[in-house]
């Protein structure tokens, strides 16, 4: 019995501090998001094709066009894939204009680099602003 009460006595200011860190950890004052990542492969065959440089001109004259609320951009490098880059874009849940224009962008890239495929990673999320 008494090594319960110690085991209780203990609890309670641990319990006290998750519960002083919950506000931190709950959802309010967000909004649901939907972030996308777009992994664009570089290259065409076996070689290298898309340039760093034909890279900007599409980010100049594509991408920016459709997507005009902003988006991030970054060159990935992995075991057993090829050198990509890798366009992520956060959305509002529910945004037909952001998802017409990811798909456009999508097959531009196909269209424009003779590539096969591009893959589309979606995830649900919370974000504030």
């Amino acid at each position: 019995m008494g090594s319960s009460r110690r085991v209780s006595r203990l609890s309670l200011p641990f319990l006290g501090l998750l519960l002083g860190c919950a506000p931190a950890m709950s959802t309010i004052g967000t909004e649901p998001v939907v972030t996308e990542r777009l992994y664009l492969g570089r290259n065409i065959g076996d070689t290298l094709g898309v340039s760093d440089s034909a890279w900007t001109v599409f980010v100049t004259d594509v991408v920016s066009t459709r997507l005009p609320r902003g988006f991030t951009f970054w060159k990935a490098e992995g075991q057993g894939r090829e050198p990509s880059f890798v366009l992520e874009v956060v959305h509002p849940a529910r945004s037909a204009d952001t998802d017409a224009g990811i798909l456009a962008i999508i097959t531009e890239y196909k269209r424009r680099f003779s590539q096969e495929a591009v893959l589309r990673v979606v995830t649900a999320g919370r974000a504030t602003y």
